[in-house]
């Protein structure tokens, strides 16, 4: 019987992530294929959803629209900040990412969108936050 993928699973898998219009965001496909545990937050769950019941040796393609993939952008994540408030050795140009960690620990990232004497405007939206998503997976394994 040939096994299919469940919500706790192991895979061992092959994907392709892209947007709809060409943007290239990762591909194992010409390398090694990738090992996962399902539900462990390696993939985004949305991701994780479309492998749900795949079969070893099955390949699928899915489009996923922004509120299916990675969700609509938000302006309310856009802010600006301040220079004394950036990590220590961070590049402060535009279209940079700048991670940073809460005093309490949590980590989330940032895209620069402009820089100016009082600070910088910063993106928080996920960098695929409104775009259309090509999802391809191959499954090799399933444990």
């Amino acid at each position: 019987m040939t096994e299919r993928i469940k919500p706790d699973s192991f895979v061992t898998l092959h994907y392709r992530l892209a947007t709809t219009d060409g943007l290239e965001v990762a591909n194992t496909f010409p390398a090694s294929p990738a090992t996962l545990q399902m539900g462990n937050g390696q993939l985004a769950p949305t991701l994780e959803q479309c492998l749900l019941d795949m079969a070893e040796g099955e390949r699928r393609s899915f489009e996923l629209a922004p509120e299916d993939a990675f969700g609509p952008r938000n302006p309310d994540l856009i802010h600006r900040v301040s220079r004394s408030e950036l990590p220590p050795k961070a590049v402060a140009e535009p279209h940079e990412q700048i991670d940073f960690t809460t005093p309490g620990g949590q980590r989330f990232s940032g895209l620069v969108l402009e820089v100016d004497a009082q600070g910088l405007l910063m993106d928080f939206n996920h960098p695929l936050a409104g775009r259309r998503i090509q999802f391809e997976a191959l499954v090799i394994g399933v444990l």
